[in-house]
């Protein structure tokens, strides 16, 4: 069935199903607006917010986590470094010394005092397990930790790091815990917290597993109070529920990426009962290809399936124009990132001639080609909660059936998805570069390190004959002093991979956001990861 025909028939689905439903919508928006005399926002999320823990990664999600804790500095609109928790900052000669001058008028959701003793007991217990957070490469750098006086904490590094800063903004691990939140071991990592106790906007009020979290304005915060008093997450794991909830005005709002999908997304634009944002693209959506396969480990099949994919198809048939053609593993308009290549154009006799050469041959009467009598079948898994990647997993199967290629599709939930992607049991799978604040330096830096805070792809890149050389080009440009030198370095690992076609960049990706018109202050904010809970409003 053409995709046309699909979106008509699921078209009237949902006017059915709403239309059953519309008797209870009036209650439910009264009721989600006006409880208590509180302004209360919701929205939805595909997962639970974990435990809310700033110093661990899975299952906790970015979004919460920075809703609850603070950074010393905070990544601002165009990469400028603001601060934040530190009033201000210097840095010595040589680049190794950084003195934090921290603000005074801060506490924590408990009461208690932000200084410097617990900046540096949260960033001593985070450095208690270096090897859990080795992607990030500060974490590395990081010789001592010191308190100067009361509000005056200064680091020391082993090598001026030009990222220091920077990656000091990031979401986790470098966030702040309260005394009281320390468990008796004081190791926040091994044993957790006692409970999320950040200096941040939102209190967690309620929470219940897999089923909603409850925040409620923090009355300690320093900064600017949120202008709602509560914000309410709803765990939904699929799109076209989500789409159901928002339309019964259960939702006040859809955001972030590949939360419904594009057919709905257009649907709701084009209603015109509510208001619509498109980010301006913040990474790259790619396909990785695992080296580590034996099949995969043919630079001749990963070429093959470079040019056999129609990516303008894909584009024109799937995202309407939300998302753009990607040919470079970063987009373009980063820091060290524009970098000229030729791109793998869609050619299927290329993509045949490149199997052929590699001994995959087709056989008469038979679809799939095969290679000492076995059928060249490669396992492509995605996250079965992205509408996105169903969509293009299933383009790709399309494209590669017509070269003679058996696609398997795998989809799993998204924590047991990213354990697969970590033991390297696939052949191709979806991933994404990480946007601004990591994109291009930590996201390359995880490519040295199998640490589980970082990506798939220190395995997934094992295979290379050349990886060993990669490691030391990425160790080595993070370490550079000068922007000429940086460039040049950068440049030649981007085309490196490039060249080895490791990854095939599909489109650069953007956040969608769908609310209601009485929603106020939606704006995408700097690091992709956040959501806009202190400057939304709700108009009676």
């Amino acid at each position: 069935m053409k995709n046309s025909s699909i979106w008509a028939v699921s078209l009237i689905l949902m006017t059915i199903i709403l239309s059953l439903a519309g008797c209870s919508q009036q209650d439910e928006k009264e009721t989600a607006a006006t409880k208590d005399d509180k302004k209360v926002f919701t929205f939805s999320w595909s997962g639970d917010i974990g435990d809310l823990n700033p110093h661990t990664y899975f299952p906790n999600e970015f979004f919460s986590q920075a809703m609850v804790y603070e950074s010393l500095v905070y990544y601002g609109k165009d990469g400028e470094i603001k601060p934040w928790l530190a009033k201000s900052w210097d840095v010595s000669e040589n680049g190794k010394e950084y003195i934090f001058h921290l603000r005074d008028d801060v506490k924590f959701s408990d009461g208690s005092a932000f200084n410097a003793a617990i900046v540096k007991k949260n960033f001593d217990t985070v450095l208690a397990n270096r090897e859990q957070h080795d992607w990030i490469e500060l974490i590395n750098q990081i010789k001592t930790t010191e308190v100067i006086d009361n509000y005056t904490f200064k680091l020391t590094l082993h090598n001026a790091y030009y990222p220091t800063l920077q990656e000091l903004t990031y979401v986790r691990p470098l966030r702040f815990v309260a005394e009281s939140a320390f468990p008796a071991s004081m190791d926040t990592y091994k044993n957790g917290l006692t409970a999320p106790i950040g200096t941040g906007p939102w209190v967690l009020k309620e929470h219940k597993e897999n089923e909603y979290a409850i925040f409620e304005s923090n009355d300690n915060y320093w900064g600017e109070k949120p202008k709602v008093d509560e914000v309410v997450v709803k765990v939904i794991t699929d799109g076209e529920s989500r789409v159901l909830a928002f339309e019964k005005g259960e939702l006040d709002m859809i955001f972030g990426n590949g939360v419904i999908s594009p057919d709905s997304f257009k649907f709701l634009k084009e209603s015109g009962k509510y208001e619509t944002k498109i980010s301006e693209p913040t990474a790259t959506r790619t396909l990785l290809f695992n080296t580590n396969r034996e099949t995969m480990s043919d630079k001749n099949i990963r070429l093959a399936l470079q040019h056999a994919f129609d990516k303008d198809a894909v584009i024109d048939n799937i995202f309407y124009g939300i998302e753009n053609k990607a040919d470079t593993l970063f987009p373009q308009n980063l820091a060290y990132t524009n970098v000229e290549v030729d791109p793998y154009e869609y050619d299927v006799e290329k993509a045949k001639a490149l199997l052929d050469e590699a001994g995959w041959k087709t056989i008469e009467g038979k679809e799939f080609r095969e290679k000492d009598g076995q059928p060249l079948q490669l396992e492509l898994l995605f996250i079965s909660t992205d509408n996105i990647q169903k969509s293009i997993a299933e383009f790709v199967q399309g494209d590669l059936r017509k070269i003679g290629v058996d696609v398997k599709l795998t989809s799993q939930e998204s924590n047991t998805f990213w354990t697969t992607a970590f033991d390297g049991n696939y052949d191709m799978l979806f991933t994404a570069t990480w946007a601004v604040p990591f994109d291009p330096h930590s996201y390359l830096a995880s490519i040295t390190t199998d640490s589980s805070g970082g990506g798939p792809d220190y395995y997934a890149l094992s295979g290379l004959s050349f990886k060993k050389e990669l490691d030391t080009r990425i160790k080595q440009v993070l370490l550079t002093t000068t922007e000429e030198d940086r460039i040049k370095q950068y440049h030649q690992i981007l085309t490196m991979l490039h060249e080895e076609a490791v990854y095939l960049p599909i489109s650069y990706q953007s956040n969608i956001a769908v609310y209601k018109k009485n929603i106020m202050g939606v704006d995408f904010l700097p690091q992709e990861v956040e959501i806009p809970t202190t400057t939304i409003d709700m108009k009676d």
